[in-house]
């Protein structure tokens, strides 16, 4: 079942949302600890750099036998 929007239904939500006016409530983390915790979001627990430093270790072995073989 899809869920139909008219011109009347936005102009509904557009007035309602105008009048709720959320953007004035909506703040991000205020104290210090909730800033360092938002900024700990994204965290991946270090595997990416360590992943990518490894890529990079084979590629650069890999280059060198190809080299070895080559010459």
């Amino acid at each position: 079942m899809t869920y139909v929007r008219t011109e009347q239904h936005r102009a509904l939500r557009r007035a309602l949302i105008h009048r709720w006016r959320p953007w004035l409530h909506s703040t991000g983390p205020r104290t210090v600890e909730g800033k360092e915790r938002s900024a700990r979001r994204g965290y991946k627990g270090g595997l990416r750099p360590l992943t990518r430093e490894l890529c990079r270790a084979l590629r650069e072995q890999q280059e060198a036998l190809s080299e070895a073989l080559n010459d």
